[in-house]
């Protein structure tokens, strides 16, 4: 299974949040002045220039103001909240799309498990179909045959058949288990279990009728 890369936020723009609730929470209380870069560098651990980034961010916010020699004014508590709402809503739909990913990507792998463990079946019955009185067995839908259009639940096929459906092979797809709802469409193929007579009965159940619409 392909491994979710993590998302992370640049070292300035986490540094420019955290400045950001350090004035909302009242730390750095509206009008006041927050030292100067190369202090908060030597807090941060980073160097002047993450620094001037953080603080360009939070002045484009109108969060603090910048003056030469006067150094960073903290301008408002309401939008630094504003800000800091903003990337906790990013955050929460990041955390949502990796999630539906890792779900897709689950599904993905038990969608293959799925089909390769059908194929072993598959293979298996018709290696030893001899000793195997319910083989499954492939039928294509032929085009104006009286099944299209129709749903499982509507046609019995297994009371006309005396085989089951066990999957529909449709273009590239396999679908496994499909259910009464399920409308068939030209060119479908079943898959599908039965003693051995269950063949001829299905192509007569799907065949002949066609044959007899086709000649009126």
């Amino acid at each position: 299974m392909k491994k979710t890369e993590k998302i992370t936020k640049p070292v300035y723009q986490q540094i420019a949040i955290d400045i950001a609730s350090r004035i909302a929470n009242g730390e750095f209380p509206e009008g006041s002045r927050i030292s100067g870069r190369s202090t908060l560098a030597g807090q941060y651990n980073v160097s002047p220039e993450t620094i001037r980034r953080s603080v360009s961010l939070l002045e484009d916010m109108k969060i603090v103001s910048v003056t030469h020699g006067s150094g960073i004014l903290v301008e408002s508590m309401d939008l630094s909240m504003n800000f800091i709402n903003q990337f906790k809503q990013v955050d929460s739909i990041s955390g949502i799309k990796q999630a539906i990913n890792e779900i897709l990507e689950q599904r993905e792998e038990l969608d293959k498990k799925l089909k390769e463990s059908l194929d072993r079946v598959l293979d298996y019955t018709v290696r030893f179909k001899t000793s195997n009185p319910f083989a499954p067995l492939e039928v294509e839908i032929p085009e104006q045959s009286h099944l299209v259009g129709k749903a499982i639940g509507e046609i019995n096929f297994w009371q006309n058949t005396g085989a089951t459906i066990i999957a529909i092979k449709r273009k590239d797809e396999l679908i496994l288990s499909p259910g009464p709802y399920m409308i068939f469409e030209d060119k479908d193929t079943f898959v599908m279990v039965g003693d051995e007579d269950s063949y001829d009965r299905v192509r007569h159940y799907i065949y002949d009728f066609v044959d007899l619409t086709q000649n009126r």
